[in-house]
């Protein structure tokens, strides 16, 4: 008779391309505040479309997650996308980029 368990680990965040996406209200953090730089997603602006709430004017940063940093020096890049497709695009290579460099 062969086991059919099967072991399954469940993670407490949905997950873009191996970082997590926690959302809470209009703002988005993707990455893990374990490592040296999280992006934080802030949508400003959003429209109706079909009675689904969709994001226009979203911006990103990418931060330093160093407690000793202060808040203002903790931003390390900052821009302004249309959509939330594009600004968590643009977020995952950035993070990245960050991430490989800090290594």
């Amino acid at each position: 008779m062969q086991n059919t368990e099967t072991v399954q680990t469940e993670t407490p965040f949905m997950t873009y391309k191996g970082h997590p996406l926690v959302r809470c209200g209009d703002t988005i953090y993707y990455g893990s505040l374990a490592d040296p730089y999280v992006i934080m997603i802030k949508i400003s602006t959003t429209r109706d479309l079909g009675g689904l709430k969709v994001a226009e004017k979203v911006n990103v940063w990418l931060m330093d997650t160093d407690p000793d940093v202060s808040p203002l020096e903790r931003i390390v890049q900052r821009c302004e996308r249309h959509g939330l497709f594009n600004a968590i695009d643009i977020a995952a290579i950035w993070l990245e980029r960050a991430l490989k460099k800090a290594q």
